[in-house]
This record gives structure tokens, C-alpha cells and sequence, in this order.
């Protein structure tokens, strides 16, 4: 029988927020695995999920990240209406804002492959999937984590996993403002650029469908059932 992921569409959500739900939804899975370990009779409760949602213009620094790879100062970024977080993903610097496609899977990898490495390059497939129906060729960079289109960077990704769960995710840019980006060295890689599919589809897209596709494919890549569910996951 194949694994079932409970999608959620958050809508807007401020960063901060996000990122506690996630916590929550995180250690509730992690706790019922723990429990189940020393009692196998348990019946699983909690399904797999993954989270789209938008966030206001913020910056955020994964752990392994150079916090000189941002250019402006906290005075300025008051200014523009920006924050910047620095959070417990991997990676390095990256945007997150209006026209951004943001997913975060909550799932339990021992329910599909306990490689992080593969997992990493499942969820590009994914996007590289997405890309393709609308008529872009999305490609891995080798050394390079997440999604790109002529060398230009569509879709970053920065994960943590807690004894195989995994939050955080990918950030995919579709009718993105590509000026925020010009405040940091994105992703620290120097000599890239970014780009949005809108830009280089040359057409604004509709993001409802991109995350039909992404949906589509997410289920494809990971053999789940996807399962939309209205309103906001149920946190602790």
C-alpha cells in the first residue's frame, strides 16, 4: 500500500510561525516513531505531510551559512520591511517572498529510504518534473544542491532531519521579484544568478497549478498517495 501524504495549502504565513508549526508537526512524529519502537502494536497516527505557503520578504541563514553573505545591514532591512533569521536548516543564505512556491514536506523517510542524499535529489526531481510542463528543462548542477535552467537558479533547497523526520524544504521561484535577491549573495555561490519559470517561460504562471504539478510529481517520485486537506494542520 502506498504511503499517504496529507497536503496543506497555509496560504500566507509569516516565517517565524512556519517554521514553529513545522517544529511541532516534526517532533510529533518523531515522538509517536520513538514510542512505536518500543511498542511495534502501535497503530501510526500521524500521516506524512507537506506544507505549501508564502512568506514575506525575509532572509534566512541555514546553520552552515556565512552571515556575511548578506549585504545589507539590520537598519537597512528595517527599511525594505525584511527580516532575516537565521534558522536550523542546512545550507547557506537565501529569499523567501511574494510569488515564491515555498514546500516544506514533514515526512518520515524510514517510510520510504533512509538516504538523505537521495532524498535531496528526489525532491529536485521533483520540481525538474514541474519545470518540464511548462515547457522548462530544469537540470542539476553537479556539487550544487536544488533546481537550475540555463545555469540560472530556480529552486533552492535547505532540510533538517531528526531521526529520519525531515522539515524545512524547497523554495521554488515562480512570479518571484527577483531584486530581493540582489541583497545577498543567494545560496553564497558568487559567480550564479537566479531566475523565476515566469521570466523564463516568458509568461506570468499560474502558481495554483504549478503546485497541482509539483503535487502530482511529489506523489510519482515518492509512491504516496497524495491526500489534500483543507485549512492548517492540527499542531501541538
Amino acid at each position: 500500500m502506498a504511503n499517504r501524504i496529507e497536503v496543506y495549502d497555509t496560504g500566507h504565513l509569516p516565517y517565524r510561525e512556519a517554521w514553529q508549526l513545522q517544529r511541532e508537526l516534526q517532533g510529533r512524529l518523531v515522538q509517536e516513531k520513538l514510542k512505536r519502537r518500543k511498542n511495534p502494536a502501535l497503530p501510526a497516527e500521524n500521516a506524512d505531510l507537506l506544507l505549501y505557503t508564502e512568506h514575506s520578504h525575509v532572509y534566512t541563514l541555514g546553520k552552515s551559512g556565512n552571515a556575511a553573505h548578506l549585504l545589507r545591514s539590520m537598519a537597512e532591512l528595517k527599511k525594505l520591511e525584511a527580516e532575516f533569521v537565521e534558522i536550523d536548516r542546512g545550507g547557506d543564505i537565501t529569499y523567501h517572498g511574494p510569488g515564491q512556491i515555498v514546500g516544506y514536506p514533514i515526512l518520515d523517510l524510514g517510510r520510504y529510504f533512509t538516504d538523505i542524499h537521495r532524498y535531496l535529489r528526489s525532491l529536485e526531481e521533483v520540481v525538474i518534473r514541474t519545470c518540464a510542463d511548462f515547457g522548462l528543462k530544469g537540470e542539476r548542477e553537479e556539487g550544487l544542491t536544488g533546481v537550475w535552467i540555463g545555469g540560472k537558479k530556480v529552486c533552492a533547497l535547505g532540510i533538517r532531519c531528526s531521526r529520519w523526520v525531515t522539515m524545512h524544504g524547497f523554495a521554488l521561484n515562480v512570479n518571484t521579484d527577483l531584486t530581493w535577491f540582489n541583497h545577498i549573495v543567494p545560496c553564497g555561490i558568487n559567480d550564479r544568478s537566479v531566475a523565476t519559470l515566469s521570466g523564463l517561460a516568458g509568461q506570468k504562471l499560474d502558481e495554483e497549478e504549478v503546485k497541482k504539478a509539483l503535487t502530482r510529481h511529489f506523489g510519482d517520485v515518492f509512491e504516496a498517495e497524495m491526500v489534500p486537506v483543507a485549512g492548517m494542520p492540527e499542531s501541538d
